[in-house]
């Protein structure tokens, strides 16, 4: 079945302390006119009045602002699945990671069950984080980092138990890490919900700048080819040794000229089974020879897309542009594969 309005899902993540929690009671107790589920790691955690849950069933509250409150205690796709048989309740869905999750795993669930892909669609990843804390647990815990680089929305949060200067230095530490995401000095995580949900980062057309009718591509036994899905590499390779860069971080890459389509497909191939592990996201534009289009992608760990965008204007210079985001990131490795792939 094709579903043309997918359910849009924001994934909230954040370190312990960083105020996702008070974030996500804004949501439920706020009379925003939205029809929100929430899907959170323990009930308990929320602390929400006893005056907002209208009626309970097992692990389903009904709030009387309009949202659906789930507790997750067991797998998230049955949850979902449970959902979907009261999703005229609601069409939004949020879902809080506890405060020491990788973030990756409840995303790629989006890109690799089919039935979901066609029920639900990411809308974004939002991460809070601790202005006052977050230096402690930036040097000892990689899935803080991991919060950082996935989110296409942070909310720099605290900011009024530190100084002007010491936001600065925060921000451009978090920008070291990711320098695609959003970035939002907030108190209490008060800010706008229209700033962190309905904000489309994981729409191709949207990476691509503008809307466009177009058709999806996948990597396909290592290749570009027209489809309607994302293709998951699980390849069971064990990467070569070479030097990377141990801190995870963001690499951005430019370059004008046209790329041959037979040798991108077999970088990426090569690519998202080597180092797709230590990819977190990578996003961008492709120019392909020979093609009128340009090409938007984006990809998670290795799951890849690809689309068509708008046309190249006349007169415009036309170039490759990609942003990868991730830990050991050979910055030398990923320039020389895009070269090897030019005219």
């Amino acid at each position: 079945m094709n579903v043309k309005n997918p359910i849009p899902v924001t994934v909230l993540t954040g370190f312990l302390g960083s105020g996702k929690t008070t974030l996500l009671n804004k949501i439920l107790s706020e009379n925003h006119g939205k029809k929100i589920a929430v899907i959170e790691n323990e009930f308990g955690e929320i602390g929400v009045d006893n005056d907002l849950v209208v009626q309970a069933d097992e692990e389903i509250f009904e709030m009387n602002n309009g949202c659906i409150c789930c507790t997750v205690r067991g797998d998230l796709i049955r949850i979902l699945n449970q959902l979907l048989r009261r999703k005229d309740r609601f069409d939004y869905i949020l879902i809080e990671t506890t405060g020491l999750a990788d973030p990756s795993p409840v995303i790629q669930t989006f890109f690799t069950d089919d039935d979901l892909r066609e029920e639900f669609s990411l809308d974004g990843i939002i991460t809070t984080v601790d202005a006052k804390h977050v230096l402690l647990h930036l040097n000892s815990s990689p899935e803080c980092k991991e919060q950082i680089a996935f989110a296409d929305v942070i909310l720099l949060n605290k900011t009024d138990l530190v100084s002007a200067s010491e936001l600065d230095e925060l921000e451009a530490k978090i920008r070291a890490i990711n320098y695609q995401a959003t970035v939002y000095r907030t108190q209490y995580s008060q800010l706008d919900i229209d700033k962190v949900i309905g904000i489309k980062s994981f729409d191709l057309d949207r990476i691509g700048e503008e809307q466009t009718q177009a058709f999806q591509f996948k990597v396909h036994g290592g290749a570009l080819s027209p489809a309607t899905t994302s293709f998951t590499f699980k390849p069971g390779i064990v990467p070569q040794h070479h030097h990377h860069d141990s801190e995870v971080g963001s690499v951005g890459i430019e370059m004008e000229g046209a790329l041959d389509l037979k040798k991108l497909n077999m970088w990426i191939s090569w690519l998202l089974q080597h180092r797709g592990q230590d990819i977190y996201r990578m996003k961008g534009i492709f120019n392909i020879a020979n093609n009128e289009e340009r090409f938007v992608f984006q990809g998670v760990h290795m799951l890849f897309d690809a689309r068509a965008d708008r046309a190249w204007k006349p007169g415009e210079t036309r170039f490759n542009r990609v942003v990868f985001i991730g830990k050991k990131l050979n910055r030398e490795e990923l320039n020389n594969g895009i070269k090897m792939c030019l005219v």
